[in-house]
């Protein structure tokens, strides 16, 4: 994969420790606030040229009338996860598989530009026809959880796995929320893409394929539903360090286990706590606890309701008039749900009483948005998202099993 940007790379900082979850950073981590560069994607570099300022009081009107010269030859995609000024603009939202669908269903937009993080606009310029051009609006938009997985990291998984003699016996399930070389992975060792709402599926596809799953890379919504659809226990789940020789576990480990959980976590969605659930339900009485499947196991186990993006919003609009929630995701969306349905007197909450934003989804924001759709209106394609042919064959066919899950 590769990123098209003409900004000289930065020179790389320290490895920090780290964090408070005990997930040592990789280097594509290490990238998030845009401070470092990869030098194979350029992720995470300044954008060429000039941002208009954030205090322009003409953004609106200029994003609008870039839209407008641009005509149908641009398709906008907005994350649920994205702030209101950018969502504004967008064309379609949703969560991150149906936007890259929704761009693979328009094949007469030239230029779709992404309003979410990196693997994201990856998955959609490998659904989308070779004459659309996937841009991004700030390369520096990544995820935390995808960048917990390298190709490289994984690889050495597979031969642990094969010293441990139960490669041939697992299949490899990857989350949509990885990068596209993960995907590829996946691709190649014959297993399939899941999302949020159909893990389930994905899992049992897999167990008729093989004895193990090998669940890439979000340990939460690996366990969760091995859990709590499955029925598994959480004896039958072991976690794979990549920070750890031979991932932290035995060979017997290994042959004894059925989900080989890697390990990466949601940066938003891993702050959320038991704590936070008995606090909200001492706050709010009559509260139903609304968390995602990416949530720690012990708040899912506490919750009310546990569901994708999608699934949460359908549960509040069903929900009846003066009913209180309290929602475990990304603030901007709950923030926006609260507003939705407060003339309906739906009362919507955070469920920790921490503010917390995704970082890297709020880099998306007007400034970068304006000066993308104004640089492809004057003919200038900024920030494009490639993915190299051989990485998108494997990664498609991975994508496509998915499709075909029963």
């Amino acid at each position: 994969m590769r990123a098209v940007n003409t900004a000289p790379p930065s020179v790389p900082a320290p490895v920090t420790p780290g964090d408070a979850l005990d997930v040592q950073p990789t280097p594509l981590a290490l990238l998030l606030l845009g401070r470092d560069s990869d030098p194979r994607s350029e992720r995470g570099v300044e954008c060429p040229g000039d941002l208009p300022s954030p205090s322009d009081p003409g953004l609106i009107e200029r994003a609008r009338a870039a839209k407008e010269r641009l005509g149908e030859r641009v398709f906008v995609l907005g994350h649920h996860y994205q702030r209101d000024e950018v969502i504004q603009f967008a064309d379609v939202t949703g969560d991150s598989f149906k936007l890259a669908r929704d761009a693979a269903a328009r094949p007469e937009a030239e230029y779709i530009v992404f309003c979410g993080v990196h693997f994201m606009a990856e998955s959609a310029d490998i659904l989308t026809s070779d004459r659309q051009q996937v841009v991004l609006p700030d390369l520096a938009a990544g995820c935390s959880m995808a960048d917990m997985a390298t190709a490289e990291q994984v690889a050495e998984c597979w031969d642990v796995l094969t010293e441990a003699g139960v490669a041939g016996a697992t299949v490899p399930v990857s989350y949509m929320n990885s990068s596209a070389d993960i995907k590829a992975f996946t691709g190649r060792h014959g297993g399939t893409i899941c999302t949020s709402s159909n893990a389930g599926r994905a899992l049992d596809w897999a167990f008729s394929q093989g004895e193990k799953v090998l669940f890439l890379p979000d340990q939460h919504l690996g366990r969760n539903t091995a859990v709590r659809e499955m029925g598994m226990s959480l004896e039958d789940c072991v976690v794979y360090n990549p920070h750890r020789p031979n991932g932290g576990l035995t060979a017997d480990e290994l042959r004894a286990a059925k989900m080989i959980l890697w390990r990466g976590h949601c940066s938003v969605h891993g702050r959320f706590t038991l704590d936070s659930v008995n606090d909200v339900r001492e706050r709010v009485p009559g509260v139903n606890v609304l968390v995602h499947p990416e949530c720690r196991h012990e708040v899912v186990a506490a919750a009310d309701h546990v569901g994708s993006t999608e699934y949460i919003i359908k549960t509040l609009e069903a929900a009846p008039a003066g009913s209180r929630w309290a929602i475990g995701t990304e603030l901007n969306l709950v923030r926006r749900l609260a507003n939705r349905f407060a003339p309906e007197r739906k009362e919507v909450v955070f469920l920790d009483r921490t503010v917390c934003f995704c970082s890297t989804m709020n880099r998306i924001d007007l400034p970068h948005l304006v000066w993308a759709l104004e640089s492809l209106a004057d003919g200038k394609v900024v920030n494009r998202i490639q993915v190299d042919p051989e990485t998108e064959k494997f990664a498609r066919l991975a994508l496509e099993r998915m499709l075909t899950l029963p």
